[in-house]
């Protein structure tokens, strides 16, 4: 029988020791700039923007998130054509107040337009947020002076469109907010939901 010489255990255990010791500074050096103290403390700003259904349908009125409805300049019947509106509701779910910096349609970029005090002063591409309705003849609506929609907040996004859309046609509302943040919903053509 041959005699082979291993390396005695001691030595082992001091090797893995070492080996480990070196491992963990290593891994706690390159770490150590993602947990600094700025990064830690504060509040978090986490958005959360609810899409809760949409008006899209071709009619002479838009149904608000309120249930209440607005005039439109929509011919009915004809499809949503460039200069129509469409309505989008929206609800702010997080702790803070969200700006709302751009909103796409269908690849279309469109402008929040301030102190608009019914949504048929708004242009083609533009968009207003609605509050509330407000009931009377005719049927108007109270309009943000910002493009900021507050905790909890229920509103209704109104734009009037740039381009003509296909009735049945699935389109996706993508918003962007002040923070970066995306939130994309679905809107159909000549339908209604929510």
């Amino acid at each position: 029988m041959t005699s082979r010489r291993a390396v005695a255990p001691i030595i082992a255990t001091l090797l893995l020791v070492a080996i480990a010791v070196v491992g963990g500074s290593i891994i706690f050096v390159f770490s150590q700039g993602f947990f600094s103290a700025a990064q830690v403390s504060g509040s978090p700003n986490i958005e959360s923007l609810k899409f809760t259904g949409y008006d899209a349908s071709d009619g002479s009125s838009l149904s608000l998130h309120d249930g209440g409805n607005s005039t439109s300049s929509n011919i009915s019947g004809d499809g949503l054509n460039s200069g129509e509106e469409i309505a989008v509701y929206i609800q702010n779910n997080s702790v803070q107040k969200i700006t709302l910096n751009e909103l796409r349609f269908g690849g279309s970029v469109y402008s929040f337009t301030s102190g608009a005090t019914d949504n048929l002063l708004i242009t083609d591409g533009s968009f207003m947020i609605a509050t509330k309705s407000n009931p009377g003849a005719p049927a108007t609506t109270v309009a943000a002076t910002s493009a900021e929609i507050q905790p909890g907040q229920q509103a209704t996004v109104i734009l009037q469109l740039s381009d003509d859309v296909k009735a049945g046609r699935d389109v996706q509302v993508k918003m962007t907010t002040g923070n970066g943040a995306v939130f994309v919903g679905t809107v159909i053509a000549g339908q209604q939901s929510g």
